[in-house]
């Protein structure tokens, strides 16, 4: 006899990397961009990370919520005084896309946990 909850989690997580796939193919580049005037090379890395798991036959769901994880963790790390500099130097509303970002993928976050 299968569990229930353990199909309902699988689920559920197959759900959240769904989720995700379809976020990267609408935003992926806005993100991707932010990332890259970071100063913070980890990000971009992790995207690439994140790109990469999804990308695959049969997602790792372990491996896009790390991802997310890292990206999250990057996003939540920068200085308000980097984020001007950016929006300065390359004509990006650094901060407000720094939040919006954030928020998506906190929100991507929140089901893998509800998923476990």
């Amino acid at each position: 006899m299968l569990n229930s909850t353990i199909l309902n989690a699988s689920q559920a997580r197959f759900d959240a990397v769904a989720a995700t796939e379809k976020h990267l193919r609408r935003h992926g580049a806005g993100l991707c961009d932010l990332l890259d005037a970071l100063d913070d090379r980890g990000g971009f890395d992790a995207l690439c990370d994140l790109h990469s798991a999804v990308s695959e036959r049969f997602p790792d769901a372990d491996a896009v919520e790390q991802a997310l994880r890292d990206i999250f963790r990057i996003l939540s790390e920068q200085a308000p005084s980097v984020l001007d500099r950016i929006s300065h130097e390359r004509s990006l509303p650094a901060s407000d896309m720094t939040r919006w970002h954030g928020a998506r993928v906190s929100e991507l976050l929140a089901r893998f946990r509800h998923a476990g």
